[in-house]
């Protein structure tokens, strides 16, 4: 559905993508993952248009974005980091107002209006302002503003950002019945989980490239190291002192209580990205 390939963006010297390729099918979910600092959110922005690269083009059912800006961007929905809201309009004029930016008939607009409402549960709330709603609440307003156009593909920058755990759970309802509609889904995000839960495939970005790409299983399967684990038996309790004394041993990367098993995302993500801190 959307491909791009060799995407680069500088500013002044410094790299901010310096090779992105990645494609997402219809009815899928990829997952963007990356450090801070790694340019997910600019390679977020030059997949929907947003941003001009340097290098490297995009496409969208094979018709290139340089061809016709225009049209390739109606096929788009963009749920940006940030909240893009107008909380002194009611939820149902937030969706008119971006749904006329795509020229969408009044009785498709209204049709439209409604059935995203409904899909992100926030039918009730159609004529409330964004100033009276939850923090969540907001994050899926945000979401069916992206929809109200009925894009192909949706690109979501850390949309559960600061939300409650039920906010969360129905922007994830929210997401796999689109995906169920054979939308394609981009979804970016610092919490393994979501990805372990959302994605059917995972790409991981650090420094402006791709490190790795494939499903959560490929990706472990790639890092031998990680899947390496000693399993030692002892009796009784371990103490702390006991427990400290095995993580300090060389090349020990965790240790924990019970029986290890296969790596999870959150241990390739480290394996592939360092634990060093990043602002």
């Amino acid at each position: 559905m959307l491909e791009a390939r060799g995407l680069r963006k500088s500013y002044g010297a410094r790299a901010a993508v310096a090779d992105v390729s990645l494609q997402v099918n219809a009815g899928e979910v990829l997952g963007l993952l990356g450090p801070n600092g790694a340019g997910k959110s600019t390679t977020v922005g030059m997949l929907c248009g947003l941003i001009a690269p340097d290098a490297g083009g995009v496409t969208l059912a094979g018709a290139s974005m340089a061809s016709d800006a225009n049209a390739f961007k109606r096929r788009i929905g963009l749920v940006p980091q940030d909240l893009a809201l107008f909380e002194d309009y009611s939820a149902i004029a937030n969706l008119e107002l971006f749904g006329a930016l795509y020229d969408l008939p009044h009785a498709t607009l209204k049709r439209r209006a409604a059935e995203v409402l409904a899909l992100v549960g926030l039918a009730e709330r159609a004529r409330d302002k964004p100033a009276t709603f939850s923090g969540g609440m907001k994050r899926r307003l945000n979401i069916a503003c992206a929809l109200v156009h009925d894009p192909d593909v949706l690109l979501l920058d850390e949309p559960t950002a600061g939300v409650d755990p039920q906010s969360r759970n129905a922007i994830f309802d929210s997401l796999e019945a689109l995906k169920a509609q054979g939308k394609a889904l981009i979804y970016t995000t610092h919490y393994m989980e979501e990805a372990e839960r959302l994605a059917d495939r995972i790409v991981v970005i650090d420094h402006g490239r791709v490190v790795a790409s494939g499903t959560q299983a490929e990706l472990a399967r790639t890092l031998p190291a990680v899947n390496e684990t000693l399993e030692i038996e002892i009796e009784g309790a371990p103490d702390a002192a006991l427990l400290a004394a095995l993580a300090a041993l060389p090349g020990v990367r965790r240790v924990q209580r019970g029986t290890a098993g296969q790596p999870n995302l959150e241990d390739v993500f480290l394996a592939l990205t360092g634990r060093q801190l990043r602002d």
